[in-house]
C-alpha cells in the first residue's frame, strides 16, 4: 500500500507541486490545506502514516500543529519551512519534527527526507509499544506481589506456596496470573486450606 499523505501549505502553488511530486513518487495524499488547525483535524480524521507540515500557517503554526499531533502520537511529520536558522530546527525538533526540509527544496531530497521522517516514526511507535509491554509487565509482577502477600498474612502461607496457588489457579482456569492475583486482592478467591 503506498503512503498516505496529509499537507498542510499555505502558499497554494507549492501545496500543488508537493502533491503532484508526492503522487508521481507514489504516495497517496488523502487530504490537503492551507491551515495549521485543520491540518490536525485532518490527520485526526483521515489516519495518514506521514504530515508533511509548513512552519507558517495560519490559524496554528506547524509547530504548534506538529506538536499536538506528536503527543497523540497520530503519524510522523515532516516539516517545510523558508527558515534554516538553528532556532528553527530546534523548535521544530522539539515539536516532534521526524525531519525537515528547507524551501525552496529538490524534487531529490524529499523523498528521502520522507523516509528519515517514516523510519524515526517506526522505531518510535516500536519503542512506545516496547514501553508499555514493559508497564504491563511491571504492573502484573505488582499485582501478583501484593496477592502472594495477602495470601502470606491471612492464609498463612509461605512465599513459594503462594505463588504456586496463584501459578496453578492461573493454570486450571486457563488464564492469566494477574487476573488470580486481582481475584484474591478483592478477597473472592482463597486457597482450600482443608
Amino acid at each position: 500500500m503506498p503512503l498516505r499523505v496529509v499537507i498542510a501549505e499555505d502558499e497554494a502553488i507549492i501545496r500543488m507541486d508537493l502533491r503532484e511530486t508526492l503522487e508521481e513518487e507514489g504516495y497517496e495524499v488523502v487530504g490537503e490545506t492551507g491551515r495549521g488547525d485543520q491540518a490536525v483535524e485532518l490527520v485526526r480524521g483521515l489516519h495518514p502514516d506521514l504530515a508533511i507540515l509548513d512552519i507558517k500557517m495560519p490559524g496554528m503554526d506547524g509547530l504548534e500543529a506538529a506538536g499536538i499531533i506528536n503527543s497523540e502520537k497520530l503519524c510522523g511529520v515532516l516539516m517545510l519551512t523558508a527558515f534554516s536558522q538553528r532556532e528553527v530546527v530546534e523548535q521544530a525538533r522539539d515539536a516532534g519534527a521526524l525531519a525537515f526540509l528547507v524551501k525552496p527544496f529538490q524534487r531529490s531530497d524529499l523523498v528521502p527526507a520522507i523516509e528519515v521522517a517514516m523510519g524515526r516514526f517506526r522505531e518510535l511507535r516500536s519503542l512506545t509499544g516496547e514501553i508499555d509491554a514493559l508497564g504491563e509487565q511491571l504492573e502484573t509482577r505488582k499485582q501478583i506481589e501484593r496477592a502472594k502477600g495477602k495470601l502470606i498474612d491471612e492464609c498463612s502461607l509461605s512465599e513459594a506456596e503462594a505463588f504456586q496457588f496463584i501459578q496453578r489457579t492461573a493454570m486450571s482456569q486457563r488464564t492469566r496470573m494477574r487476573d488470580v492475583a486481582e481475584l484474591v486482592l478483592d478477597g473472592s478467591l482463597r486457597p482450600d486450606t482443608d
